[in-house]
């Protein structure tokens, strides 16, 4: 398996606690908030996000050609910035790089992304170039898993992961059901760059030792986005806590098993949050042996979801903290699927 060399994070300039999200709303609607919404936003678990635009730019009517300018502004300016870091972390040049992947469900380019920052960053212009759409919530370990697949190949490549979403131009403030008030309180913006790589003398590097995926029939309503008259419309139909307590939890037992590992065995998980009820199911899954995922939380809290790059965002915290035992990846997104991977730290077996 591959080699993680580094991780670096963007958020862009503009920041919106939720008490902010509060009156945002009601300036929308035009009068107080439905008690029924307060107390989303208050059990959310985030203090506070990032979003592409000033806030009064939600409260516009906007279209499919202004929302995809400002992502291919937005969008841009933060993959340049991580996928930078992401490379001066690793002690890399672009030149270095080999495959550029792109996971993104919020937004879409063509050229793409990954093609456009060849000529901007100074790729070499054989780096090969995959933007993947569709993953949603899961694409931050699912897009590892390809990664390490294509560091994997030629005898060893060297790829750079980016995970970039722009959540807030799904918003629409002019309708207050259920599923746009849930998006309102989660959803966030960010994107995050990874180094991967499968060339020789990266013993001393985080190192990835598996990875498994599940999705499950009759699912297709639980999450996703549908094309709306101005933009992705959220889907979000069924409970997901419970979906983690009946349907997850197994799973995962399944998959630690065939490693040969058991929750107690493991250092404190990197879980896509989700939201906070997803958290508090999460936990009560990993407890007793582990006792909480303070770092998860850490992230919902001061980021709120950004959907692919968040489970990243909570990776790079918990290597920042030198654990010494295999880091469990989990990440739930559309389809309805699970993502499950394992980084052994050090290149620890």
């Amino acid at each position: 398996m591959s080699a993680l060399l580094s991780i670096a994070t963007a958020v862009p300039d503009h920041r919106i606690t939720q008490s902010e999200v509060l009156a945002v709303l009601a300036k929308a609607r035009g009068a107080a908030l439905p008690a029924r919404l307060e107390q989303i936003l208050g059990n959310s678990g985030i203090d506070q996000r990032y979003l592409a635009c000033e806030a009064d730019y939600y409260l516009e009517p906007r279209s499919w050609t202004s929302r995809a300018a400002i992502y291919g502004q937005v969008g841009t300016e933060l993959v340049q910035k991580a996928g930078a870091d992401a490379l001066e972390k690793a002690g890399f040049l672009p030149s270095d790089i080999d495959a550029i992947v792109l996971i993104s469900t919020t937004g879409t380019m063509t050229p793409s992304i990954p093609s456009r920052m060849i000529e901007a960053m100074g790729f070499d212009q054989a780096t090969q170039t995959i933007p993947v759409f569709g993953h949603g919530c899961a694409g931050g370990v699912l897009g590892l898993r390809l990664a390490n697949d294509l560091a994997a190949a030629n005898g060893g490549q060297n790829v750079l992961l980016v995970a970039l979403e722009l959540c807030s131009l799904s918003y629409d403030y002019s309708q207050f059901d259920k599923k746009n008030m849930i998006a309102t309180a989660l959803f966030a913006d960010g994107c995050a760059a990874v180094v991967i790589s499968g060339k020789a003398g990266e013993g001393d590097a985080p190192a990835f030792r598996a990875f498994e995926q599940k999705t499950w029939p009759d699912t297709r309503d639980m999450m996703g986005w549908e094309v709306g008259a101005t933009g992705f419309d959220l889907v979000l139909a069924r409970d997901i806590p419970t979906f983690v307590t009946r349907d997850f939890a197994p799973f995962c037992d399944a998959f630690l098993e065939g490693q040969g590992l058991t929750k107690s065995d493991l250092a404190e998980p990197a879980c896509h949050p989700g939201g906070g009820r997803v958290v508090e199911a999460l936990e009560a899954y990993f407890a007793p042996a582990i006792a909480a995922i303070p770092a998860t939380r850490a992230i919902l809290r001061e980021h709120g979801n950004m959907s692919s790059p968040t489970v990243l965002f909570v990776l790079e915290h918990i290597l920042q903290q030198k654990p010494d035992k295999p880091i469990l990846l989990t990440a739930l997104g559309p389809g309805f699927t699970a993502a499950l991977g394992i980084v052994d730290p050090q290149g620890a077996a």
